[in-house]
């Protein structure tokens, strides 16, 4: 699932003054020869003991939670389901072919918002019928029968009914305008993490894989899709038809779905045959075209890197309207969120276009890894996600290098992770987690981002030979059935012949991150690093990693002039033949920040400003400086003295990485009287580049076009005066049609025209929001209206995104937005959080967008009576899938306070002088 790219504010995060992101995603089956067989059998079975939760695991988590027990397990779920999409209700039947393990009275499974009419046991001795009785709070129904059931197959038999939701999980409804205008619904799942049970009772957890048979009865003049190909049909009274699908591949609960609505598709094959279908809304075939040729280019990359065919028939991907996450991986039909699918040739920007490239590598790349080979428990999330997040990259860079994602890579990822990892309410990669409750607070930054970095980090360790072999070998050798971490470090350890267990486990088992301390000697023509290690931003803590470490110099500026593994808390590196500057993690592959000594740093300004060092490694730079300073262990006055060293820069993903870090000290000053001489600074950093590369655009430059959308919003935010003005005229051309905006320019024209507190201006945007129907261009102006800094177009964008022109998914954005424009902004957006919590909190409870809302809200105030004052307030209206995001969100005020108390009053003195 994809959830890590839904920021608040938008991926170009610095374009607003403090970023959201910073503090705180059918024929015959055509399986695989080799492992056809485990298809035919359980998971479990009674002499396969079951591996649990360790006792650390159990007492770490928050809730007494049991997981279902295995007297009875599933084999294949034949599932028969009716939708209603005018009463939003559907009713179904089942037939579950099932093992009694040990003998029993009692089957348990789950369920929710779902009423079972009848259930039996049919076994050869006869039927038996079950009385049913509903546990809500643990999501589950007991079956309890009048003698025990014996050891061996049996089926159970259901029949139920239950409500296509508006809560976008489960089985539920997303409403759609038809291109007559008139409002429509369709039937749709979302059932990761623990949602297939409001679709049907099921076993829902990610161990207990089967096979299922899925019949959809549906009205005629509907599209109805499931994980495999049609296998019949069959025409029914009163406008229906019951079509009934090939039997899938054992799998896990919630990578089952169903859709049944009204859609276009375009479609092609990739080279090796296999069917691959783009479904959009009705009279929009042209945005699936983009997705597409990504798909149709994806699955072989993955099948030649893994060494394993795709291994179903076909695979479809499917835009949805309401959708809480990016997208969703579930096997063979792949729903994402409009925005994160449809590409419109003219009015699509290129960050949407990357966007869709990630995505859709992210989610098919979970077609190997994470549905073939699932994990045992939610603890092992960030088998799926991590993995998924960096190989996504590796397929983009292989069907665009044009983007430069790798160096993309650095700031959306591993610099996010770092952020987030620096804190003391972070948590360890592997989360033991017990209630499902607690599921949707590791979907977060550390299961994505920090997963992924390590991942790259292992990758550079062991070679990518070794990865390749390695990653076959685990693939093959668990189709079909569930791992734990340590398998996939064994499988990575016999392939590399390195310590893999040993070394990863430091990384996934703890959380936070070392600072390296590093000083340098010169002795001949050699160099030799002392280095020590230490937990960043934790001062009292004694952890330690064993941490790979590259070194490039200035004689070996682009590979690694020497390389060790630092197993314990210091450790000297000798790099030969160096006679100038040498520096730490070349490529920022690794995951660690480094402090280097007054003359290491000095000596490696020249090399940045000359750009001997190559973008990550200029990015790299000044991002642990500012990281440092942040903390307290370095000076903010000399991170900003170091951005002189960028003049020359040219490289996008490097003004990204400065602007959002001169964002965050911009946070800090929002509220003093230092605000403008701030703004005055990103003047003079930022307009020279605009300069340079002008407003107008040349086809094709990818990155060209990402760096003008990202400065201009800058400016515009700041109110320079010379892009404001540009703006304004572009902006009064675009609304009368005497010249269209370029997609790209957009979103920053329309924050920038925002700036001067025209209601007209606001109307005109609201205007354009009623009139288009592409969402991304929806999403652009709804994101844009945050913008506003007069107190009455502050309220009406807050009441926007309440308001029906607003689907759900996206109402926490715009909220967002306004918290991350202004700090007037961000005190409405927070008091208006507080008086309308009981609607935001029924409207989200229990999902991850309620987290995004309060750390988008909460994490940017500077003051300690703001922190306890989110503190009481939650306490007062607790949020329990939430605390997580609550707790960050109050230390990340509490660090913005003691950053502002110790280096305030310098960097006044600085912005002054």
């Amino acid at each position: 699932m994809w959830r890590r790219s839904i920021s608040l504010v938008g991926r170009a995060r610095a374009v607003h003054c403090r970023p959201v992101g910073r503090s705180v995603t059918r024929c015959a089956p055509r399986f695989l020869s080799s492992v056809v067989r485990p298809l035919l059998t359980p998971r479990y079975s009674s002499q396969q003991p079951l591996r649990v939760l360790s006792q650390q695991a159990k007492k770490m988590s928050d809730k007494p939670f049991e997981r279902l027990p295995h007297n009875v397990v599933p084999k294949n779920y034949a599932v028969q389901l009716k939708p209603d999409l005018q009463a939003f209700t559907f009713s179904g039947e089942q037939t579950v072919n099932v093992s009694v393990t040990e003998a029993t009275k009692v089957i348990i499974m789950n369920s929710a918002d779902i009423e079972v009419q009848s259930a039996a046991f049919v076994a050869s001795a006869g039927n038996v019928t079950a009385e049913v009785a509903y546990q809500p709070k643990e999501e589950t129904l007991t079956l309890t029968f009048p003698q025990e059931l014996p050891v061996g197959d049996g089926q159970v038999t259901m029949k139920f009914t239950g409500i296509l939701n508006d809560k976008m999980k489960g089985f539920y409804r997303s409403k759609y305008t038809t291109p007559s205008g008139e409002e429509r619904y369709c039937a749709v799942t979302q059932f990761e993490a623990t949602d297939a049970r409001r679709a049907l009772p099921c076993w829902d957890e990610p161990a207990l894989k089967a096979t299922f048979d899925v019949t959809l009865v549906v009205p005629e003049d509907r599209v109805a899709l499931s994980n495999m190909p049609v296998k019949s049909e069959q025409k029914l009274d009163g406008g229906l038809h019951s079509l009934t699908y090939e039997t899938t591949p054992i799998m896990s609960t919630y990578l089952l779905a169903f859709i049944v609505g009204e859609y276009d598709y375009v479609e092609d094959r990739d080279a090796d045959g296999v069917l691959v279908r783009v479904y959009t809304p009705v009279g929009k075939r042209d945005q699936g075209k983009f997705a597409l040729d990504v798909a149709v280019k994806t699955l072989p990359f993955y099948k030649k890197y893994f060494n394993i065919p795709y291994p179903l028939p076909k695979i479809d991907l499917i835009a949805i309207a309401d959708f809480a996450a990016g997208a969703m991986e579930n096997w063979g039909l792949v729903t994402y969120r409009e925005t994160a699918l449809l590409v419109d040739p003219v009015e699509s920007s290129a960050a949407g276009r990357q966007w869709v490239a990630l995505v859709v590598g992210h989610e098919l790349a979970h077609q190997w890894f994470g549905n073939l080979v699932t994990m045992e428990w939610w603890t092992h999330l960030w088998l799926n996600e991590g993995f998924a997040s960096w190989i996504e990259y590796l397929c983009v860079d292989h069907c665009y290098p044009d983007y430069d994602i790798w160096t993309q890579f650095v700031t959306h990822d591993l610099i996010r992770a770092l952020d987030l990892d620096a804190m003391s309410n972070s948590h360890a990669i592997e989360v033991p987690v017990g209630h499902p409750d607690e599921i949707d607070e590791i979907f977060d930054a550390i299961s994505y981002s920090k997963g992924s970095s390590v991942i790259r980090m292992l990758h550079s360790y062991i070679g990518d030979e070794a990865f390749r072999t390695g990653m076959h070998n685990y693939l093959t050798k668990h189709a079909y059935k569930n791992t734990f971490t340590e398998d996939l470090w064994e499988a990575l350890g016999e392939a590399s012949g390195k310590p893999v267990g040993k070394v990863m486990q430091t990384w996934t088992e703890k959380m936070g991150f070392p600072v390296l301390e590093v000083d340098s000697t010169r002795q001949g023509s050699d160099t030799t690093i002392k280095m020590t290690q230490k937990h960043f931003g934790q001062k009292n803590s004694d952890s330690q990693w064993l941490v790979p470490i590259d070194v490039c110099s200035n004689e070996s500026p682009s590979s690694a002039a020497a390389s060790t593994m630092l197993e314990g808390k210091t450790g000297d590196l000798v790099v030969p033949n160096s006679s100038g500057w040498v520096k730490l993690n070349p490529g920022a592959v690794g995951f660690y920040r480094v402090k280097y000594s007054s003359g290491m740093l000095d000596s490696l300004i020249p090399a940045v400003r000359d750009q001997a060092l190559g973008p990550r490694d200029r990015l790299n730079l000044q991002d642990d400086l500012f990281a440092l300073a942040k903390e307290g262990d370095a000076s903010t006055v000399d991170a900003l003295r170091l951005t002189a060293a960028y003049t020359n820069e040219s490289n996008y993903t490097v003004w990204l990485s400065l602007s959002t870090n001169i964002s965050a000290v911009c946070t800090l000053l929002a509220y003093s009287e230092h605000s403008p001489a701030m703004s005055q600074f990103v003047h003079r950093l930022l307009a020279p580049v605009l300069e340079r590369i002008g407003w107008e655009s040349a086809e094709g430059d990818h990155l060209t076009a990402l760096l003008r959308s990202l400065v201009v919003g800058v400016l515009g935010k700041h109110k320079h005066a010379a892009t404001v003005e540009e703006a304004h005229r572009r902006f009064k051309a675009h609304v009368s049609g005497e010249s269209s905006l370029p997609a790209d320019l957009r979103s920053p024209v329309y924050g920038a025209v925002l700036t001067g507190n025209d209601t007209s201006v606001f109307n005109e945007l609201v205007a354009l929001f009623d009139k288009t129907d592409l969402h991304e261009e929806r999403v652009r102006i709804m994101r844009s209206l945050g913008a506003a800094s007069s107190k009455e177009l502050i309220e009406r964008a807050l009441q926007f995104a309440i308001s029906e022109k607003v689907r759900s998914q996206d109402t926490v954005f715009v909220i967002g937005s306004v918290s991350a424009h202004s700090t007037l902004g961000r005190d409405i957006a927070f008091d208006f959080l507080k008086a309308n919590w009981s609607m935001l909190y029924e409207r989200y409870q229990g999902g991850f967008l309620l987290s995004r809302l309060i750390s988008s809200l909460c994490s940017d105030f500077v003051t300690e009576e703001r922190a306890v004052e989110v503190e009481q307030f939650f306490a007062a209206n607790p949020a329990p899938a939430a605390n997580r995001a609550i707790k960050q969100s109050c230390e990340s005020i509490r660090k913005n306070a003691s950053w502002m108390e110790r280096d305030g009053d310098a960097i006044a003195q600085f912005l002054h002088g």
